[in-house]
């Protein structure tokens, strides 16, 4: 051949590099004959769609390790340049994260409470309500899920997120125990609506029989929520208070009962009766059923004004 070939290895993507190649004969050299090798970038990594409706999606990629102007999504026919494509939070913790993602839109997402290393979960986030970022952990709006269940189903959670759901006590406690979280509930009855929001929200552990913290109220539904500060969940089949009546039991739901309730918004759905309804005592009283209940979290530090 007319040529000599040597391999470089380990060299970086995306870079320049100056070679110098000189011919040696006993102790004289020639000068050298100068060149560059500039290298081609690689390519980004671990591409996949999250956040997907039916007409939209949530692109989500490693970057290339080279440094790049910029990245060409091809789909269909059509060609989508970006100038970057790095989201301010690419494994968002909860619903607060993705609004600051750009996520404007209420609906279904994906959050990875355990980070990067941990397994996405499928959430619902109110991204209106007071400047959105709500990540939504309950709902009744039609009794079409029943709310009388076990211990298990309400450690994992229930039903489907655009309609009557429970997350879960595990993953409230998982959410609440990242970062400082305050909570809202959306209550309405015809024509009427109203909220209370606390300032301080948080769910222990199993172990802790998922025991509730919650105070700093405000709001126009009134405060029926402080009562239940500081005590365990019950369930029909597991209740660990030490009251004579069996709350879960006698109420009809899952719930941080007392002695028994002022709040009881996992009760029967649509039932007047014996205080076994979905309640909130300091709105419509113990002998109404509210039709529309919802509960959501968001962290305390958020700052809606801030957002947008």
């Amino acid at each position: 051949s007319d040529y000599s070939t040597l391999p470089l290895s380990k060299l970086s993507p995306g870079s320049s590099y100056e070679v110098s190649v000189i011919s040696l004969l006993g102790l004289d050299e020639s000068d050298p004959i100068d060149g560059v090798v500039l290298t081609l970038p690689d390519p980004p990594t671990d591409l996949r769609a999250i956040n997907v409706t039916d007409t939209k999606a949530l692109l989500l990629w490693r970057p290339a390790l080279a440094t790049v102007d910029q990245y060409v999504i091809v789909y269909g026919s059509e060609e989508v340049y970006l100038i970057s494509g790095t989201l301010r939070f690419p494994f968002p913790s909860d619903c607060s994260q993705e609004l600051m993602n750009g996520v404007r839109e209420s609906g279904v997402v994906e959050i990875f409470p355990r980070g990067k290393e941990g397994k996405p979960v499928r959430v619902y986030c109110d991204m209106e309500t007071d400047g959105g970022g709500w990540t939504v952990f309950q709902r009744r709006k039609d009794g079409k899920t029943n709310f009388f269940r076990g211990w298990q189903e309400y450690s994992k959670g229930f039903g489907e997120l655009e309609g009557e759901f429970w997350l879960g006590n595990e993953l409230l406690h998982n959410l609440t125990m990242m970062t400082p979280m305050s909570m809202r509930v959306d209550l309405r009855s015809g024509s009427e609506s109203v909220y209370a929001a606390y300032s301080t929200f948080s769910v222990d552990t199993m172990k802790r029989h998922y025991t509730l913290r919650v105070s700093g109220y405000s709001g126009t539904a009134g405060d029926s929520m402080t009562y239940h500060d500081r005590r365990k969940f019950s369930t029909r089949d597991r209740d660990p208070q030490p009251f004579i009546t069996r709350c879960a039991m006698s109420y009809k739901g899952g719930w941080w009962y007392k002695n028994c309730h002022e709040a009881n918004l996992n009760g029967l759905y649509n039932t007047h009766t014996d205080h076994q309804g979905v309640i909130w005592t300091a709105w419509k009283g113990k002998d109404f059923s509210i039709p529309f209940a919802e509960m959501k979290l968001r962290p305390s530090s958020f700052n809606p004004r801030t957002q947008g």
